[in-house]
């Protein structure tokens, strides 16, 4: 099954509305490169200005809370993510797992929620330099899987992005061969989960992927995009990642 390839930016707790100018020139980018889909998870913040730049590009939000409304002081639902612009949203993403001890459980109540309100979801999986070391990856991201991903997943909402923990802004990435094999693996998982559906699921990579490494790393089997951190910060680093993915067609 053929597959678009997505690449998706993740400012993380970066900008301010004087970014719009970037915003502009990703769309910019975006609606030149037809052949991909973009998308932009930006601070909750930017969230209304982004949408009303976003062109081509779908906006995002990189976190949600489980339930539609409540005492629930700090957190934001999906129907406000909805009502400030944003059509898809990141959940899992290894920097909550870890720094707000998030869990895959977590994770899969914030996609069923989202999934309730018309958002679609990057969901997030990955091991820490530990597990890889400990040869424990491939059970991590399996059991990630297994206890995040919604029982109704379908390519039409739902995503899932392989991002090895030690490797996100550090320089470092997996050799592509074990990128290749960690998608497909992940995929395998998938398919005895959601059966057929799963061949329709986009898995990105993401873990410092840049405008040099992008083009190799998008050609390996089972890679259908990107997740991309700092690179996606200004247009003159993330549009070259785009421009990759859309060299293969």
């Amino acid at each position: 099954m053929t597959r678009r390839k997505l690449v998706a930016g993740n400012w993380k707790m970066h900008g301010l509305k004087g970014a719009v100018g970037e915003i502009e020139a990703i769309a910019g980018a975006a609606a030149a490169n037809p052949g991909v889909d973009v998308a932009l998870c930006v601070p909750t913040t930017l969230l209304a200005l982004a949408a009303e730049h976003a062109g081509a590009l779908a906006i995002g939000a990189q976190d949600v809370h489980e339930r539609d409304s409540g005492a629930h002081t700090g957190c934001i639902s999906a129907p406000m993510l909805r009502e400030a612009g944003a059509t898809t949203v990141i959940v899992g993403h290894s920097e909550r797992r870890a720094d707000q001890n998030e869990t895959s459980h977590d994770a899969w109540a914030k996609a069923a929620a989202a999934r309730r309100h018309g958002l679609s979801v990057i969901l997030c999986c990955g091991e820490t330099e530990a597990e890889r070391d400990a040869g424990r990856a491939e059970r991590v991201v399996q059991a990630q899987i297994e206890k995040s991903v919604p029982e109704d997943a379908s390519g039409d909402w739902f995503t899932l992005a392989y991002e090895p923990r030690w490797a996100i802004g550090t320089g470092r990435t997996p050799t592509v061969e074990e990128i290749a094999a960690i998608h497909a693996i992940a995929r395998a998982k998938m398919r005895q989960m959601v059966g057929d559906a799963a061949d329709g699921i986009r898995i990105l990579y993401g873990g410092s992927v840049t405008g040099a490494n992008a083009g190799t790393i998008l050609a390996a089997p089972h890679v259908d995009g990107a997740l991309v951190g700092g690179a996606s910060l200004t247009a003159e680093k993330f549009v070259p990642i785009i421009e990759a993915a859309a060299a293969l067609g």
